[in-house]
C-alpha cells in the first residue's frame, strides 16, 4: 500500500513548553501526519490554533500564561472542528473525568506513556472517540464523575487570566500588559478573587491556584 498523500494527512498543532519533548514528538508524529506547527505558550496556542484551524490540537496540560484546559475552550469558541488531545505527567483522573464531561471526545495521555499509545489516542480522538491512558481511567465511574463536577468553573475566564499570571510569579503590570488591561482592572480582579475565596496573601493566591489547576509544581 502506498504512502498517504500529504494533502490527506491529518493536521496536527504541537503545544508544549518542554522543547526536547515537543521537537522529539513532531519528528516521530511526521511519519504519519502533517505537523503544522509547535507553540510553547497558551496564548500562542490560541493564536495558532485560531489561524492554522488543524485537525487535532496535542497541547499540554500545564501550559504557561494560559493553561491547556482554559486555551482548549477558547479554541473552541472560534473553531469548532479542531479536536483535542492532552497530554501530562499529572496521574489526575478527576481532572481528566473533568475535561471528558466539558469537552466530550478527546483525548487524555500521560506524557511517559509509550510512543504507540499516544498514536492509538490519535486514531481514537480523529475518530471522535474519547481516549483515557489506563492510570487516568475511574475505578468508580459514578463517584469520578460527581467529583468531576464539582471541579467547575467558579472564576469568570479573566479572573482566571489574572490569578494563574500572578500564580507564575508575574507582578501586576507584567499582567496588566500581557493581557492588555489597566492596572486598576487588574488589581480589581485581583482583589475580587481575594475578597471572595477569603485570600490573605500572594502566597494563598498561589495554593488558591494550585488547587484550582490552573498552575501545576513541578516538584
Amino acid at each position: 500500500m502506498g504512502s498517504v498523500s500529504l494533502q490527506t494527512r491529518p493536521r496536527v498543532l504541537l503545544a508544549d513548553d518542554h522543547v526536547l519533548f515537543a521537537d522529539a514528538l513532531s519528528v516521530y508524529l511526521e511519519k504519519s501526519y502533517t505537523v503544522v506547527g509547535v507553540v510553547s505558550d497558551g496564548r500562542d496556542t490560541v493564536t495558532e490554533a485560531v489561524r492554522l484551524h488543524p485537525d487535532l490540537l496535542i497541547i499540554n496540560i500545564s501550559l504557561p500564561s494560559l493553561n491547556g484546559l482554559d486555551a482548549a475552550r477558547r479554541i473552541r469558541e472560534q473553531s469548532r472542528d479542531t479536536k483535542f488531545l492532552f497530554v501530562t505527567m499529572r496521574e489526575d483522573p478527576i481532572l481528566a473525568a473533568a475535561a471528558v464531561l466539558e469537552f466530550g471526545s478527546i483525548g487524555f495521555v500521560l506524557k511517559q506513556s509509550a510512543g504507540r499509545e499516544l498514536l492509538k489516542a490519535i486514531n481514537y480522538v480523529l475518530k471522535c472517540k474519547t481516549y483515557l491512558s489506563s492510570r487516568l481511567r475511574p475505578a468508580d465511574r459514578l463517584e469520578l464523575k460527581f467529583r468531576a463536577k464539582q471541579y467547575s468553573n467558579d472564576l469568570t475566564a479573566r479572573q482566571r487570566d489574572v490569578v494563574q499570571l500572578i500564580a507564575e510569579g508575574k507582578a501586576l503590570k507584567e499582567v496588566a500588559n500581557d493581557l492588555d488591561l489597566s492596572l486598576k482592572t487588574v488589581e480589581f480582579h485581583k482583589r475580587r478573587v481575594m475578597n471572595t475565596f477569603s485570600l490573605k496573601n500572594n502566597s494563598d493566591l498561589v495554593l488558591f491556584a494550585l488547587k484550582r489547576r490552573l498552575i501545576w509544581a513541578d516538584f
